[in-house]
């Protein structure tokens, strides 16, 4: 039984199929969360004297960030 050449017979041929672009996959779609107003845990980079300036009244100060965020939000509506 032959064995196939080690090497492709058509190098052209060869680089071409190694250099072909790959199809890129379309970014899967995000569906909104099934239940309303569940928080997401998420990662930002906020400047430190905003943070200290929520983090001043002691604990609660995410949701503080997360009130003054959606005050904004509703303002922008308006």
């Amino acid at each position: 039984m032959a064995s196939p050449p080690r090497r492709p017979t058509n190098p052209l041929a060869a680089a071409e199929a190694a250099f072909k672009p790959i199809k890129k996959t379309a970014a899967p779609v995000r569906e909104p969360s099934a239940a309303p107003n569940v928080r997401e845990l998420v990662s930002i980079r906020i400047d430190r004297a905003v943070l200290d300036y929520f983090q001043e009244d002691g604990p609660g100060w995410q949701d503080r960030i997360n009130e003054t965020l959606r005050q904004t939000i509703t303002q922008k509506r308006d």
